[in-house]
């Protein structure tokens, strides 16, 4: 299987380069996606250094950004599916997701931004909702492939 899809899922703020349990649940879920995509996770001490490396990502295309905000889309699990299948079915080369500052994401990144994405109307702490998100990126490959993992409840 040709992996042309590169996903990063980053974070701004937090403990940076600490291995706690989120992120080791992070990596397997990513892991387990390897065999769709090219995933990693990244760490950014601020949205600066965060939008300067995002505008480093060269490749055919330019990286596409999701953002992960309260004001965002709200998308189910089979809709997000369905989302990153087309992304992935059109030639985008490289999506990255992100998760951002505790003061939310500045008004000029939220425009640099080619989604807005919201995972719920509840507030969770970072570490949560970079697995929560790892996961759903996850699930949405089983969704696309037809693999068990996803039941639809």
């Amino acid at each position: 299987m040709l992996l042309g899809m590169q996903i990063t899922l980053g974070g701004v703020g937090g403990r940076g380069g600490t291995k706690d349990g989120f992120e080791v649940l992070v990596g397997q879920y990513l892991e387990r996606c390897s065999g769709f995509a090219r995933c990693q996770s990244e760490g950014f001490k601020t949205e600066e250094e965060f939008l300067e490396w995002v505008g480093r990502q060269r490749g055919r295309t330019a990286a596409q950004l999701v953002l992960l905000d309260s004001r965002g889309r709200k998308m189910t699990s089979e809709a997000f599916a369905g989302w990153l299948g087309a992304k992935r079915d059109d030639g985008s080369q490289h999506l990255v997701f992100a998760i951002g500052p505790a003061s939310g994401w500045s008004e000029a990144a939220r425009k640099q931004a080619h989604l807005l994405l919201s995972l719920g109307d509840m507030t969770m702490a970072h570490a949560l909702a970079k697995l929560v998100m790892a996961e759903q990126i996850y699930r949405a490959y089983t969704i696309l492939t037809g693999h068990p993992y996803h039941s639809g409840h």
